[in-house]
């Protein structure tokens, strides 16, 4: 491997593993404040019990199946667990925000397998054992603290994001054909970071309107707001190939970065636009 590439391999490891010990203590704290609460003011625990094994048996599920590596499915367990927990009285668990997120992880996983042995052949597959911790984070993180804010509408733009930008690269690598640069229009290779396809953009924009008519629920969004987690779910989507095709590619900021940043940018319009 050339002296450069490794140098910002190097930098990539070190920005995953930062992000993952920055992150996984306020995942976790966002977990626990409600039952801690709870439990603080004397409560009941009960409600707290169906989210947990929901939680369990879904990260024991995503292990199974080597989606994702041991380490990433304990903190899927953590995220999984921060979205399930019941935000309204009476409720058992939230149902919206947990279909949100089973409706990503199917969306993901089949554009992850589909046209597999193409993608292997270009070298641009999925690694088989399954997602690093660094890429639930990245990927999921945001979503996760949104939903311990009580922030539904950013914590569905942040999922519809996370699943349209894995889809758009799956799809677009499994499918190939033309693919360009989206900051100058030229053409690039399928794969190259921010390249864009027609049929990768597509399945991107699907992907995310599924998982905002996953969030939505029983009401959870109102059909104005899910326009607007929708149109901020595509948003972050096009900013993640800005990111891409700029900071990505001179070596700045490695993968994880650049989905934690997008994943962010989708849900800060949801929120910023509700809070104003």
């Amino acid at each position: 491997m050339e002296p450069q590439k490794v140098t910002v391999a190097g930098r990539d490891r070190r920005q995953s593993t930062t992000l993952v010990w920055v992150a996984a203590p306020l995942l976790a704290l966002g977990a626990a404040w409600l039952p801690l609460e709870a439990a603080a003011r004397g409560l009941s625990l009960g409600p707290w019990i169906v989210p947990l094994l929901v939680s369990v048996g879904f990260a024991v599920l995503v292990w199974l199946l080597r989606a994702a590596t041991a380490p990433a499915a304990a903190i899927g367990l953590v995220i999984c667990l921060a979205l399930a927990e019941p935000r309204q009285a009476g409720a058992k668990i939230n149902a919206a925000a947990l279909t949100a997120l089973v409706t990503l992880f199917v969306l993901t996983f089949a554009a992850t397998r589909f046209g597999r042995a193409n993608k292997e052949l270009k070298k641009l597959a999925e690694r088989r054992g399954g997602r690093r911790a660094s890429q639930i984070v990245a990927n999921l993180g945001v979503a996760a603290l949104c939903a311990a804010m009580g922030w539904h509408g950013g914590c569905i733009a942040a999922l519809a994001e996370a699943a349209a930008d894995t889809v758009s690269s799956e799809i677009g690598q499994a499918i190939g054909g033309r693919a360009w640069m989206i900051t100058t229009g030229r053409r690039v290779q399928t794969g190259t970071d921010g390249g864009i396809s027609v049929a990768g953009t597509v399945a991107g924009v699907i992907a995310a309107s599924v998982v905002v008519g996953a969030g939505g629920i029983g009401g959870a969004l109102a059909a104005p707001q899910a326009l607007l987690v929708f149109v901020a779910a595509c948003a972050g989507l096009a900013f993640d190939s800005v990111l891409g095709a700029t900071v990505e590619r001179r070596g700045w900021l490695g993968n994880d970065l650049v989905n934690f940043s997008s994943t962010l940018f989708a849900a800060l319009i949801v929120v910023v636009w509700v809070l104003i």
